[in-house]
This record gives structure tokens, C-alpha cells and sequence, in this order.
């Protein structure tokens, strides 16, 4: 990949208010972590576990100034609130770029694409 071509926390943000496709979810987002609500921009995937047969869900938070100091580096639970959803997760884990990743298993904190309907004779 071309140096111009290199993708940061910076230049690979949505242009728009959120994306959603059958893979994930990008845009706003509420965490509540101990009871105090942030607002923040993540991107979670979602994948079925083949070991389990479970979903689970993981991504990052975009960088953010309030969050880091409320968790501080430390991992926590927190509740994901989306526009069209919500679920309980996992935080922490910080990167290079002061993001933390989001982890959960279950329903993600968005609606799914339904798979599509079998094809009959």
C-alpha cells in the first residue's frame, strides 16, 4: 500500500452519520461505564463463533478524551447503546492510538441482516 493509501483512526472515520452492512456497524455511540454515560464513535463486527455457535461482537472506540480518563487504561464492563441498539460488553484494551476495544458475545448492540430465505425447487 502506498504511503497516501495508509488508513489511521483519522483518515478512515465514516463520512457519514453511521454505516451499518451485514459485517458490522460504524457511527455514534452511547457506553455506560459505571454508571456514567460517554459519547463516543466505534466500529463493531460480528462473527459466529464456530467453537461455540455463538455471536460475538468486537471492535474499537475512536479516541477519546473522556473515556481514557474515566477507565484510565482498566477494563470494565459497559452497556452499548446505538441508535437502533443495545447490548452489555466488555472494554479495554488499549491500542497505540488510545482506543479500546469493545468486545461482547450475544446480540450486538445493532440489528443483524437477515440471512437470506432458502431457495426451493
Amino acid at each position: 500500500m502506498a504511503p497516501e493509501q495508509v488508513r489511521t483512526p483519522e483518515t478512515h472515520a465514516p463520512d457519514h452519520e453511521h454505516e451499518h452492512d451485514d459485517e458490522g456497524y460504524g457511527g455514534p455511540a452511547t457506553l455506560t461505564v459505571a454508571g456514567t454515560p460517554v459519547e463516543v464513535r466505534v466500529r463493531v463486527e460480528v462473527r459466529t463463533e464456530p467453537h461455540d455457535g455463538r455471536l460475538h461482537w468486537f471492535g474499537r472506540v475512536d479516541r477519546n478524551e473522556e473515556l481514557s480518563a474515566l477507565l484510565g487504561g482498566r477494563a470494565t464492563d459497559v452497556l452499548v447503546v446505538t441508535p437502533r441498539g443495545r447490548a452489555e460488553g466488555r472494554i479495554g484494551d488499549v491500542d497505540l492510538w488510545d482506543r479500546y476495544r469493545l468486545t461482547g458475545v450475544g446480540t450486538p448492540p445493532f440489528p443483524l441482516d437477515e440471512p437470506p430465505a432458502p431457495e426451493t425447487d
